[in-house]
């Protein structure tokens, strides 16, 4: 069986459940990364079974429906209807003055290339500005705040592959948790430079992080609770329901945590004032929300 970098397999072992792609192989054994979801695992090549473009299909079929309920769901929000719908002035009223309108600016740190491209476009999708960043989860703790310094977000998404493993130690553990201390480590170096919450709203973990230890270390908004895998787009519909709640109203949890195609058993988070903010008068010029999202 002809296996190298970029091949989509399934394992035997877990009945063929998830996809991945081959992302490296030494000697008898291949690293994986979940093509739709958040996942890092190790396999045997005995153990992989190559998926043709047919097969591919019919497993993606059931991800890309959750996909495509829960960015309807973002859709129909007041906020992304209402917010988007009139940004240049309209009214030749001398008496009226027209509002503009401003999005957060969203620094995204991803450990996954390719997730992170997908990320951005729906991003831009939902009109907000993204600075997408692919930098190593193990890199992550010694160049976020460099990051930060240039982009000055704020919204900050540290996020990339995890998974935990029951031989390494329990679920307490975040030693038995590939990527999961780096994400704290990076979230602590983070918050050493905005402490405030509300001032920096952070999202950060993968597929099975340690949730605990995200909160703990400062993160507004972390995977997962109940240590399952997070799909690839989930940070992003965080993200964009807090950069579309007024900034004097708190973002609504249950809302928020239910428009994410993993909900409660994938994503948590902290109460969390929202970032968008409207101000007058509109000028040409001024940043406003992006252009209406293309379809």
């Amino acid at each position: 069986m002809d296996m190298h970098k970029g091949v989509v397999v399934t394992r035997y072992s877990y009945n063929h459940d998830l996809l991945f792609r081959v992302q490296s192989i030494s000697k008898d054994k291949a690293v994986l990364f979940g093509e739709n979801f958040r996942l890092k695992a190790d396999a045997p090549l005995d153990d992989l079974k190559r998926v043709d473009e047919g097969e591919r299909q019919q497993l993606e079929e059931k991800v890309r429906e959750k996909e495509a309920t829960s960015y309807r769901m973002f859709r129909q929000d007041y906020y992304l209807r209402s917010f988007r719908d009139h940004v240049q002035p309209t009214s030749n009223s001398e008496d009226e003055v027209t509002q503009f309108q401003l999005c957060p600016k969203v620094l995204h740190v991803d450990g996954d290339a390719l997730f992170l491209k997908k990320c951005v476009m729906l991003y831009k999708r939902l009109g907000l500005q993204v600075h997408g960043i692919h930098v190593e989860e193990s890199e992550m703790p010694n160049r976020i705040q460099e990051l930060m310094k240039k982009v000055q977000p704020d919204i900050l998404v540290i996020t990339g592959h995890d998974s935990y493993s029951k031989q390494k130690g329990d679920e307490e553990d975040i030693r038995a948790y590939r990527n999961s201390k780096y994400f704290v480590e990076t979230v602590r170096e983070a918050r050493r430079l905005i402490p405030s919450l509300d001032q920096l709203v952070i999202f950060a973990g993968a597929c099975q992080s340690h949730f605990e230890s995200l909160i703990k270390a400062g993160a507004n908004f972390a995977s997962s609770p109940t240590r399952i895998n997070i799909h690839a787009l989930d940070p992003v519909y965080v993200i964009a329901k807090i950069g579309y709640t007024p900034f004097m109203e708190k973002v609504d949890l249950y809302d928020v945590i239910n428009k994410t195609i993993t909900r409660e058993k994938g994503i948590g988070g902290i109460e969390t004032r929202g970032l968008f903010r409207v101000g007058l008068p509109y000028m040409k010029g001024l940043p406003v929300t992006n252009e209406k999202s293309k379809e």
